[in-house]
């Protein structure tokens, strides 16, 4: 049972519509590196700022980013829009530094730094404002300084933008500034213990109150009409200031800082909190939470014309001031901050989530959760906001039909208890206004219906009768009714000329009896008279729509001579005469279907024993030969009619009967033209006349006996996508058929050829495929045939037009359209991989990135074979990275189905966003210097591929691919896999770091044999390098382009380096080696490996400190030895 909300709270309630999260994924926000820090809302703009120093614009109509402004200065703290111009936008960094940018849009300019200022260098600025009327902002930090920065327009005039204004110092208070707030002249500071007034223009301050306090209290201003230049407009009352005070108290105070009241809203409080009405879950409202609140109000918005908002870490609160009331409170978890314009609210939340809510009144939400088709949701806010609902006022935006079109909506079965409910409040309603309730009376005494044989309404109206007599319209009600009822007593062919008569005579007869619907009810009032007869047209329609349905499923059994009869009786006088013949020709072609369908039944039965034999079903080849047995009576008895459409043109108003039952007799088909190849150099005006025929063809009907289709079919030919079946099929042979077709279609169609036939098997059979069995197959055993995927495609495309879904995503809205797929749950794997295709055709890459919350449901498989290869490397980053850390890998490696998927992804992720070869390769494919500290765009991914368990051929391909691509990370990782160490000694000596060898992701020499060997490689590159590096400046006389020199650079770079100690050259090398097996030993296996040493001043001082070292450590050890030797002894004795 819903609980239902008191009357005193059901005027207004928080709504959330719209999910802001693909926006977010799309922007990158929703990973752990970069999150959302700050926000601020205009009329046009949703400014987003981050924790890497970038600010995101997003244009709120469509919700599209628009422009990305970037802060080398630190992360964004403060943003802040431009009330009266948007084209100005205040950001302030971490590192102090405050920016206000000009955009430039209506000049379709580059952003530019209107202003920028330094003085809060190095303290965090804690809150920005703008004034109403300037283009100036005011900012207060950490240490409660107040600036005032002053920004130049390019509007103004040539030169105004290159003027520079002086930052000023406003004041600076005794603790940090919580918020400012400006209006008319006057800026508001509220610091940690008290609240000051500032008269910007005569520099005057005012305490508010006498009292302090100690905390984050917010205060601001709450102006009332439309402010002016320098004050309001008439009859505008002045602009209060309200200041928040502990114990859920807000002082009211006037502009020279004299308190006028205190508003107490602790009692207040004591009423339960309101639902978020959101779409993502149903509201829950608990009444018996009604404890009293003592908080604290960090900040205060104002909110509409005439609220203030402020806030909590769990609850949002709105307050009516002026009436000293709690408009509503909602438990709103992990609010960071808030931003409003008009009655929207964006809120940021502490783990970057964001929020966008709507303040409506409750029967304004349940229209926009009807429009969203959120019919459960809708219905159990008509249930909980009740008091609002029945109101005269709501009718207005929720008529008793619409009410009853949203009970009709929900599940008779699961949703018993809402129902009853529903139908409870409907009760209740209150009848609108009298000037409503006398149209509505005029309307049910003026207007009559008429029922037409295809099911539509007629509504006619009676001319000439005086419907502004509202003294007896209840009595002419009555009156008419009574003979609306006694005049219905006639046949249904009566009812037919008489419908006819009333259309024709309709402008000269207005004082006929009109024909009425059988109305189960006898004079009535007015509003209660058309209830009943919206009920009655509700259930008709109802199993009107029903019958159309069920008729569709079958075409043989469409009513169309009725339809030509009763639209063209001169086509039926003369079709009158061959009825004979044509009864002949039906009962023929029944008993011909008849025979056909005994014969697949006979043959399908054997077919399904046959392959119950696990000899059969278990050898390919007698497998082949059942199905092929089987195959060409399912094409004769349920194949379709080839249409061999005719060159010669006719008239189409001298079609025979024939051709309108041809051209009907299509309807559950889907006419598809296969592709034509056409020659370059072929004149167009040809290929125009020839697409203009082959339009033609396919709208003109066929005038010859249609022909059963030899498959495969001819060229050029029109292809049918068979969504129906052409006959009526048992339940169980239907099931039959299903298994043995897909069976058929996964042994590639045997005994037909090539894989066209299979397209055109799927084609013709698709109203007997398993959908999900035929999307697996596309993934697994066509794969390299996109031919098969393209058909089964356009198969589903056509198989799910008639969906809700797809009118939402042909309107372009991407959030709309996610939403909408969300709310399909459980989700049917092929219709909704049909969903997304459309709309990544719609939206591209943006789409695809919001598409692993459909994972398991759509594999990565079917993502890449629908989107572009660019466009699956984000997906697939974002479905990993969407699972926890420790997950990663192995979630990875369950997606590599089948194995030779880790080769793909590995080469599309080396490929796409990657450092250019040039930079990471030599000429001879050698590593380039320190070229592995280039960033890949998907290092993460590459990461987890090439750390995936694998044999040992799929590690040598993976070497061989980082190895051509220049990822050296990846590289060296597989060569230490692979223990091919030698290799990896190399291309460390030329990537020239010395950090490769040491931590745990290193490769560290593991015996001095290893050592030496890197060693001699060192030795070797760097005489290689210095003698490219001799004659390339002999030759030129400086050290050229890698593109115009013989050799590499890396020589000359490395001995530029500041950073020496990381160089891998032989000193450095010698000096690891001797730390490691100690100096003696060292040099003694270097001098046997004839390794010649050349000691600098820098390592002979190492060498003589490591052997000093090495002497007093053993001295050490052998005091200790003989300390524990003389303890041990003197216990002994």
């Amino acid at each position: 049972m819903i609980p239902v909300v008191p009357v005193e709270s059901c005027t207004h309630v928080l709504a959330e519509f719209d999910c802001l999260d693909p926006l977010l994924s799309a922007l990158r926000l929703d990973s752990g590196r970069i999150k959302c820090t700050c926000l601020s809302v205009s009329r046009k703009w949703l400014a987003l700022g981050t924790s890497a120093g970038g600010l995101h614009l997003i244009q709120r109509d469509g919700w599209k980013q628009k422009l990305i402004l970037t802060h080398k200065e630190g992360s964004i703290t403060q943003v802040s829009c431009c009330p009266h111009d948007e084209d100005f936008i205040a950001v302030a960094t971490s590192q102090g530094l405050v920016v206000v940018w000009e955009l430039h849009l209506e000049r379709r300019g580059r952003p530019e730094r209107a202003s920028v200022s330094w003085e809060h260098r190095g303290v965090t600025v804690t809150s920005l404002c703008w004034d109403t009327v300037a283009l100036r902002v005011f900012a207060g930090d950490m240490g409660g300084k107040v600036s005032c920065v002053r920004a130049g327009s390019s509007k103004l005039g040539k030169g105004s933008a290159f003027v520079i204004f002086p930052v000023q110092t406003v004041t600076t208070v005794d603790s940090r500034v919580v918020q400012l707030g400006y209006t008319d002249g006057h800026l508001v500071i509220s610091s940690l213990s008290r609240c000051y007034l500032c008269d910007t223009e005569r520099e005057k301050f005012w305490r508010v109150g006498n009292k302090e306090r100690d905390g984050e209290f917010g205060a601001c201003f709450l102006t009332q009409g439309l402010a002016g230049q320098r004050g309001q407009l008439v009859g505008c009352p002045a602009p209060l200031l309200f200041c928040a005070r502990p114990g859920s108290r807000i002082w009211e105070a006037s502009f020279s800082g004299e308190v006028l009241s205190t508003h107490q809203f602790k009692q207040l409080l004591a009423v339960p909190p309101l639902p978020l009405v959101s779409c993502k879950n149903e509201p829950h409202f608990n009444p018996t939470q009604t404890n009293p609140q003592s908080l604290a109000f960090p900040r205060l918005l104002q909110f509409g014309d005439q609220n203030l908002l402020t806030w909590t870490d769990s609850a949002i609160y709105i307050f009516t001031p002026h009436s000293g009331q709690v408009l509503l409170w909602t438990e709103v978890k992990d609010v960071l901050e808030i931003s409003v314009f008009r009655n929207d609210l964006f809120c940021l939340h502490g783990d970057g989530h964001l929020s966008h809510m709507s303040l409506v009144s409750p029967d304004r939400c349940v229209e926009r959760l009807m429009k969203r088709e959120n019919w459960t949701i809708a219905a159990t806010v008509c249930c909980m906001f009740q008091h609002a609902i029945t109101t005269s006022k709501a009718r207005k935006s929720l008529s008793i039909d619409r009410l009853e079109h949203l009970k009709a909506q929900l599940n008779s079965t699961s949703q018993q208890q809402l129902i009853g409910q529903l139908e409870e409040v409907i009760s209740k309603l209150e009848p609108l206004d009298s000037a409503c309730s006398s149209r509505r009376s005029s309307i049910s005494s003026h207007e009559s219906f008429n029922v037409l044989d295809c099911g539509i309404y007629r509504v006619i109206s009676r001319r000439g009768s005086q419907s502004d007599d509202d003294a007896s319209s209840l009595a002419n009600q009555s009156m008419l009714e009574e003979e609306r009822l006694k005049e219905f007593s006639f046949t249904e062919e009566e009812q037919v000329d008489n419908d006819s008569a009333s259309v024709r005579g309709e402008g000269d007869r207005s004082d006929l009896g009109l024909q009425f619907l059988p109305l189960p009810f006898r004079s009535k009032p007015p509003r209660v008279a058309l209830q009943a007869v919206r009920d009655s047209v509700s259930s008709f329609m109802k199993k009107t729509t029903e019958k159309i349905n069920t008729l569709q499923m079958n075409a043989d059994l469409w009513p169309r001579p009725d339809l030509r009869e009763g639209v063209q009786g001169e086509v039926a006088s003369t079709a009158s005469p061959i009825s004979e013949e044509s009864e002949q020709e039906l009962n023929t072609e029944e008993s011909s279907s008849e025979s056909e369908l005994l014969e697949l039944r006979a043959a399908t039965k054997k077919a399904i024993s046959q392959i119950q034999d696990p000899m059969v079903l278990l050898d390919p080849l007698c497998l082949s030969d059942v199905l092929q047995e089987w195959a060409p009576v399912l094409e004769r008895a349920l194949g379709p009619e080839d249409q061999i459409l005719p060159v010669e043109t006719t008239n189409p108003e001298e079609k025979t009967l024939e051709e309108e039952e041809l051209v009907s007799s299509m309807s559950c088909c889907v006419v598809v033209q296969p592709e034509i190849s056409t020659s370059p150099a072929a004149d167009p005006d040809e290929s125009a006349t020839h697409t203009e025929e082959e339009d033609f063809r396919e709208s003109t009907p066929c005038s010859i006996a249609p022909v059963r289709a030899q498959f495969p079919p001819l060229a050029n030919h029109v292809e049918l996508i068979q969504l129906f079946s052409p006959k009526p099929l048992p339940p169980d042979l239907q099931a039959d058929l299903s298994l043995l077709a897909c069976l058929y279609l996964e042994m590639g169609c045997p005994g037909r050829g090539g894989m066209e036939s299979v397209c055109v098997f799927l084609r013709r059979f698709f109203f007997l495929l398993d959908q999900e069995r035929v999307r697996r197959m596309c993934m697994l055993r066509y794969r390299e045939n996109r031919e098969v995927l393209k058909a089964y495609i356009a198969g589903m495309l056509e198989f799910t037009q008639a969906s809700k879904v797809v009118e939402v995503i042909q309107k372009g809205d991407l959030l709309k359209s996610l939403r909408s797929l969300r709310e399909l749950q459980p989700w049917n794997a092929p219709l909704l991989l049909s969903h997304l295709y459309r709309l990544y055709e719609k939206h591209g890459e943006v789409a695809v990135r919001a598409y692993p919350q459909f994972y398991p449901t759509i594999l990565p498989s079917d993502i890449m074979a629908m989107a572009l290869p660019s466009h699956f490397l984000p997906y697939l980053d974002n479905l990993v990275q969407s699972r926890a850390e420790q997950q990663r890998l192995s979630f990875l490696g369950s997606l590599l189905q089948p194995e030779t998927l880790r080769q793909d992804w590995l080469e599309l992720a080396l490929s796409h966003d990657a450092p250019q070869r040039e930079d990471t390769l030599t000429h001879d494919g050698q590593p380039r210097w320190h070229s592995h500290f280039f960033s890949w765009g998907y290092g993460r991914l590459l990461s987890l591929l090439i750390r995936l368990p694998a044999d040992l051929a799929s590690k040598q391909k993976m070497l061989d691919m980082c190895k051509a691509h220049g990822y050296w990370m990846g590289y060296l990782y597989l060569c230490r896999e692979l223990q091919r160490r030698a290799e990896a000694f190399s291309a460390i000596c030329r990537l020239d770091d010395m950090t490769l060898l040491e931590g745990d992701d290193g490769i560290v020499p593991q015996s001095l044999d290893e050592w030496v060997l890197l060693l001699q490689l060192s030795q070797q590159i760097s005489a290689s390098d210095e003698s490219s590096l001799t004659s390339t400046k002999n030759s030129n006389g400086s050290c050229l382009d890698d593109a115009n020199s013989n050799g590499d650079c890396s020589s000359g770079l490395s001995n530029g380096s500041t950073d020496w100690s990381i160089q891998v050259s032989p000193e450095n090398i010698i000096l690891r080696l001797v730390r490691v097996f100690g100096p003696d030993r060292a040099l003694t296996a270097l001098q046997e490996h004839g390794i010649p040493v050349d000691h600098s001043s820098r390592s002979t001082l190492v060498c003589d400190l490591l052997r000093m070292a090495e002497k007093r450590q053993r001295a050490l050890i052998q005091s200790m030895l003989e300390r524990c030797d003389r303890f041990l002894w003197s216990q002994h004795a």
